[in-house]
């Protein structure tokens, strides 16, 4: 009996690898498994709650036929913004915990969370906020505004992108595993080494894996959005008369196609340091942790351009809509993001001036930092200029881009003081830091987010979206978030580090609790949120709208709204600028004969298989189950050989399934009016 014991550890360490009962942290008895047992609850619940809805509403096939299996820009654009506000409710879940622990952890009393635990989450919290719910964002926007706005079909690699989308997927998926299998990196949002290296258990590997996944399918998507809008303009759209939302989607990409395979190698040499034993990054083995440093913070700082340029090409398409102007300035604007995509390469390293660099490197990156704001300062002059003496409709996407302009210009000013070495060397790691951080991505991302769902929701729906809610979630956002962290940047002043879970001067209790209260508001802000999409569903017949609700300057304004699958029935001609206005101007009626056959691709299964065995790669890899590992990244391989043969994935739209819609749809655009 005793020598077949020994034989069952090895089919079972055969089978599941490292994974254990000990693995699922809820059935700790500790106060961490309790917290952990309730949330899984909840979530067991929700989940079951959305499946039964959806079977009793038997919408699992549409769901198969008309999404998952979608190549449509439209509907992947949707689905990616559909994930990030759910990851935006687990990535906040983890701020509030954090605000909550540091608000009552002094003196005696340790908090609820234990040092450990806290770690994970500020960790997951930093990773799931800009990977998966920023970053999430405006890939969705992305995908969803610019191949109308250039007057496309689709993008240059429809398949590619279902792909990048369930890459994308399966790795927010690893994350939320972590939560109820294992336990997560206590290494921060961007993993440093040694403690990277040092932590035992999946964590890091749950972090590793799921970081690899989503980046491959954001470097896909950004090679695929630069292909297209090099190659699928309409007719007519020289690069200086493309929209800036256009441009700034391209100089993203750049910024894509450059950084992010320097973050897949620096994983990757981190994953081979702790899975073979190299030493990369082990100062006792021959390596060097400041080169782990110095590559994730070169992908890591233009990473933080990839989330802004993008709003910023949002504000630029809001700002001129609702003052009634042309965009003051528009080849400054556009010569701008070019300026900013570059100098983002040469800014990294003011991450790390108290490195032991020398003066003279200091010197030369609080320069070339000074330098980077002066573009954006271009930018923010060009939106002010435009809105002077404009007819400016105080919409609740004008309400976002106001707050973005006030919140963000000051997160700026803070950049520039740490641009300063001396200055930095008082304020690094410290609280201040948080704040200047969140100042801009708050500042700039969430409330650009936000703004652009406003803004082109109709267009993506057919009916606007709640004015009152819209107006309550801004105000919440806006308030909240300066009490939220005003006073972080008092207690950084103070030189209160980041990180820290527990306090002993008590006195610094009271901007900790203003702090946890502003998190709270931001909370009503979220909620608010939700209720506007909810109640905006439920009166969908009184919020409905026409094709051009805004009165619209681009060419995604130029066609139905919702529009159909192959966007334009005839792809526009453009003359000017600002093409959507000059077709009003010039009299622009839509053609109702004269249709032909639209070549559109076929949906397909491919890439929902192909990230599912990814998804089942990388579980095996975190696990040690090595049998699964080779088997699913075997399987990943042979669905994508068995793919290229696959030489039926595009049809034709009939001209009369073409012409019914157009003329069931049959609209006018209203000339009078328009925005000159």
């Amino acid at each position: 009996m005793l020598e077949a014991l020994p034989h069952r550890a090895a089919i079972w360490n055969f089978l599941f690898g490292r994974l254990t009962l000990d693995s699922m942290p809820f059935l700790k008895p500790d106060l961490e498994g309790r917290i952990v047992l309730v949330t899984f609850i909840i979530v067991a619940i929700g989940g079951l709650a959305i499946l039964g809805a959806i079977t009793k509403a038997r919408k699992w096939g549409y769901l198969w036929k008309e999404w998952f299996t979608s190549v449509d820009h439209k509907k992947l654009g949707i689905m990616y913004m559909i994930l990030a506000t759910v990851m935006l409710l687990r990535g906040f879940a983890d701020a509030v915990m954090m605000r909550s622990q540091q608000a009552v952890a002094f003196g005696p009393h340790m908090g609820y969370l234990p040092p450990e635990h806290y770690d994970q989450i500020f960790s997951a919290h930093g990773a799931i906020m800009i990977f998966f719910v920023a970053m999430t964002y405006i890939v969705g926007i992305m995908n969803y505004v610019m191949p109308l706005q250039i007057g496309s079909r689709d993008v240059a690699f429809p398949f590619l992108n279902n792909l990048s989308f369930w890459f994308t997927f399966w790795g927010a998926m690893l994350f939320m595993l972590s939560l109820f299998l294992g336990d997560f990196s206590m290494a921060g949002w961007l993993g440093y080494p040694p403690v990277s290296e040092l932590q035992q258990g999946s964590g890091v590997d749950y972090y590793i894996w799921g970081l690899q996944l989503s980046g491959l399918g954001t470097l896909l998507t950004g090679i695929n959005f630069a292909v297209t809008i090099l190659k699928l303009r309409a007719p007519g759209m020289t690069l200086m008369k493309m929209p800036v939302f256009s441009w700034t989607t391209l100089c993203t990409s750049g910024l894509i196609i450059a950084t992010f395979p320097v973050l897949t190698a620096t994983l990757f040499m981190l994953a081979l340091d702790r899975y073979v034993g190299t030493h990369f990054f082990t100062t006792g083995g021959g390596g060097n942790v400041m080169m782990y440093i110095n590559l994730i913070w070169i992908w890591g700082h233009p990473e933080v351009y990839i989330l802004i340029l993008p709003l910023f090409g949002v504000f630029s398409e809001i700002v001129p809509t609702f003052s009634g102007k042309p965009l003051f300035g528009y080849s400054s604007m556009v010569y701008a993001t070019v300026a900013i995509m570059i100098l983002s390469y040469l800014v990294w390293l003011h991450h790390f001036f108290t490195m032991g660099s020398g003066a003279d490197v200091n010197s030369f990156f609080s320069l070339t930092t000074m330098m980077i704001s002066i573009p954006t300062g271009v930018k923010i002059f060009n939106w002010l200029f435009t809105m002077y003496r404009g007819r400016i409709r105080f919409t609740v996407p004008m309400l976002w881009t106001l707050g973005f302009l006030f919140t963000f210009t000051i997160g700026g000013m803070t950049g520039v003081m740490l641009s300063v070495a001396p200055a930095d060397f008082l304020l690094h790691n410290s609280l201040f830091l948080v704040a200047h951080f969140h100042n801009v991505i708050i500042g700039g991302v969430v409330f650009g987010s936000f703004a652009a769902v406003n803004y082109w929701f109709p267009k993506a729906f057919g009916f606007k979206l709640d004015e009152f809610w819209g107006k309550a979630s801004f105000w919440f956002w806006q308030i909240g978030f300066w009490v939220a962290f005003g006073p972080l940047y008092i207690l950084g002043l103070m030189g209160v580090t980041r990180r820290l879970s527990h306090f002993e001067d008590p006195s610094l209790q009271i901007w900790f609790i203003i702090a946890a209260f502003g998190a709270f508001l931001i909370a009503l802000g979220i909620l608010s949120f939700l209720i506007q999409i909810y109640v905006s569903i439920v009166r969908r017949k009184a919020y409905a709208v026409g094709h051009d609700p805004w009165d619209g300057r681009t060419l995604e304004w130029s066609t139905s709204s919702p529009p159909p699958d192959y966007n334009f029935a005839f792809i526009p001609l453009v003359r000017e600028r600002d093409a959507w206005t000059d077709m009003k101007a010039h009299g622009f009626r839509r053609p109702l004969d004269g249709f032909n056959p639209i070549h559109m691709p076929k949906n397909t299964a491919t890439g929902v298989v192909i990230g599912v065995l990814a998804f089942a790669c990388c579980f095996g890899l975190i696990w040690y189950i090595w049998w699964l590992a080779a088997a699913s990244l075997a399987g990943v391989i042979a669905v994508a050989i068995a793919h290229t043969f696959n030489y039926h994935h595009d049809h034709h739209i009939p001209a009369d399934e073409v012409r019914e819609f157009e003329h069931a749809g049959n609209w006018q655009p209203e000339t009078r009016g328009v925005n000159a």
